[in-house]
């Protein structure tokens, strides 16, 4: 038996087995209709599971963390600090985005005109609605009228909101708030072992959300935009080892620790292009690694909504991208132009379908760029996905231990022994 338990592949490897086996099934049905959709489906039921167990999660995650904190004034401390770092990591992805497309010029090598096109109608009308109702709108959108509606709409920032006064409150109520306590500590609990057995599900579905994107698009659709495609991953690397890296060493801890720990979601994340299929072994492991159950528990789900540095890489990189392939020469003070307005837009429709895209379509018209542009893009949106997903699941990750070490509140000797665990294979499942 023990011999069987040490042979046995790990997620990550499961995962990566069902990626190359995903590109292989598109490969061979590449325009077949019955596959594509039957693939489409088999991956659309697999994030639906994700999706699925994600609020609970959350919700009992900070209900008990907040409860346990039970200090308004430590609370606004550490939502200020969280604010105030996913802000300044979020305007250095998007000015390093910026730099990489002014130094390799992405957009000079492409003839926009003939590549295909995709259809970008929901994203327009998207766009549309999130211009249009603004950022008082969005402000008023934090406070949720019914909590159940937006956990039902699957609204993050409305049920953080309520969850963390409810955690407020029931700390306040002393004994009587024990017996809320130790049901939300059961919920988590039941909810982690769900998705100890959801994860066994992954290479399936890992290898159905690639084979429908290879069988829709070809191999051959990737070329004309390939290096493009290059760019981004390269921009994206450098952000994660060099500038995350910097931020964490300036905290004193090592960046290929923290990657080392969150390597099997990182995969996860960029097989899945979804943030939220990370998110609920992220909250577990963080909390294994040495971060308080409080910080884990605010920071994540919080900046699941607003810290999408890889989103902000991407946006800015495209937008450049697209300006330099329809000829239009940006001056300095249009693209600082550009980096503000992309960073009111990017946080200001947080958790929209498509945000990335959705933010493009509502910000390039304000360096004079054909929203039609956009529809040559869409194609590799998919693609590019994965690899920004990766950089916010490292950029969550990473904000947990940073805050938490800020507050004094990571436990060094518990995630060097974490750490050892990882290292020789013995780490625990996300159930406990």
């Amino acid at each position: 038996m023990k011999r069987y338990h040490r042979f046995r592949l790990s997620l990550g490897w499961q995962i990566l087995i069902g990626l190359v086996l995903g590109i292989v099934l598109g490969v061979i049905f590449y325009g077949n209709q019955t596959a594509i959709t039957a693939m489409q489906n088999i991956g659309t039921m697999f994030i639906s599971l994700i999706q699925m167990i994600v609020l609970p999660i959350v919700v009992a995650c900070l209900i008990t963390g907040i409860a346990n904190m039970g200090d308004l004034k430590k609370l606004g401390r550490i939502g200020g600090k969280t604010i105030i770092y996913f802000e300044v990591m979020t305007t250095i992805a998007i000015a390093l985005g910026l730099l990489m497309g002014n130094i390799f010029h992405p957009g000079d090598y492409i003839n926009i005109h003939q590549l295909h096109a995709s259809n970008i109608s929901q994203y327009v009308q998207t766009a549309k609605t999130v211009s249009h109702n603004g950022v008082w709108s969005t402000i008023m959108g934090i406070i949720p009228t019914n909590v159940f509606k937006s956990l039902s709409a699957g609204d993050m920032i409305p049920v953080i909101f309520f969850a963390v006064f409810f955690g407020l409150g029931t700390a306040a109520i002393g004994e009587q708030g024990k017996i809320i306590l130790n049901f939300m500590n059961a919920v988590a609990e039941a909810m982690f072992k769900v998705t100890n057995w959801v994860m066994h599900t992954a290479p399936i579905g890992v290898c159905a959300l690639i084979g429908v994107t290879v069988a829709q698009m070809g191999l051959k659709a990737l070329a004309p935009l390939g290096y493009f495609i290059i760019l981004a991953y390269i921009t994206m690397a450098i952000f994660i080892v060099v500038v995350m890296g910097i931020a964490a060493r300036l905290f004193g801890l090592n960046i290929w620790h923290l990657l080392r720990v969150i390597r099997d979601e990182m995969v996860l994340g960029f097989s899945t292009a979804s943030s939220e299929a990370a998110l609920p072994r992220i909250i577990d492991k963080m909390g294994k690694f040495g971060v308080s159950e409080g910080i884990v528990s605010f920071v994540i789900p919080t900046g699941y909504t607003f810290n999408l540095d890889g989103s902000a890489i991407y946006q800015s990189l495209a937008a450049l991208f697209l300006a330099q392939a329809y000829g239009i020469h940006l001056s300095l003070s249009q693209q600082i132009t550009l980096l503000i307005v992309l960073m009111i837009t990017s946080k200001g429709i947080a958790g929209v379908p498509g945000a990335s895209f959705v933010v493009l379509l509502a910000t390039i018209s304000t360096i004079g760029v054909p929203v039609q542009g956009l529809a040559f893009i869409a194609g590799i949106d998919r693609l590019v996905d994965m690899g920004r997903t990766v950089v916010n699941v490292v950029g969550n990750s990473l904000a947990a231990v940073i805050i938490g070490k800020s507050e004094h509140e990571f436990d060094e000797p518990q995630s060097e022994r974490y750490l050892a665990e990882v290292r020789s294979g013995h780490a625990t499942s996300a159930a406990k």
